[in-house]
């Protein structure tokens, strides 16, 4: 290989010339490429009370409005239930993760965002924890601890199915280390 710097005639696999010392473009190895697996979002469930009010705040606009024609309380009872709903909608499109081939990533945030990658091959546990309202309605959180620092740990919370991602996160692991 010819250095780019000096056009000495370096030693074929050499990272760097033997006479000026430049750094020697070799060209990059066959990248893997990294592919999604899955995008997994919060359940509606961990909702389920800002639901009910909402839904309670528009019974009792659309019930004070017919009888007695007050609009202005209704329209507040409206905007009131609008802004619940927004609000859980929000919150939940606000956090997410991503399973990729390589990696397991945390989104949280709308405006100032935090992102947190675990390396599939620093998988130490994944735990998965389902309280008895959870399990009523097939929900659990998942939790994968990393090999590399014992307090650092991605928790996955709220999600349907806990023991298929739960399963699905392994089987990655698995294959990233083969």
């Amino acid at each position: 290989m010819r250095c780019p710097q000096c056009g000495f005639d370096a030693v074929a696999d050499a990272a760097f010339c033997s006479r000026c010392g430049a750094r020697l473009f070799s060209p990059r190895p066959e990248s893997k490429r990294e592919y999604a697996l899955s995008r997994i979002l919060q359940s509606w469930w961990r909702f389920t009370g800002t639901l009910i009010v909402s839904l309670v705040l528009i019974v009792f606009g659309i019930s004070d409005l017919y009888p007695r024609g007050s609009g202005p309380r209704a329209l507040l009872l409206f905007a009131i239930a609008l802004l619940l709903l927004a609000r859980a909608a929000l919150i939940r499109s606000s956090t997410n993760w991503s399973l990729t081939s390589e990696r397991l990533i945390e989104r949280r945030g709308i405006l100032a965002t935090r992102r947190r990658e675990l390396e599939l091959a620093d998988i130490r546990s994944v735990e998965v924890d389902r309280r008895l309202l959870q399990r009523l309605i097939g929900l659990g959180n998942v939790v994968v601890a990393s090999a590399a620092s014992t307090d650092f740990m991605i928790r996955l919370e709220w999600i349907s199915d806990p023991e298929t991602v739960a399963e699905t996160v392994r089987q990655a692991r698995l294959k990233r280390l083969a």
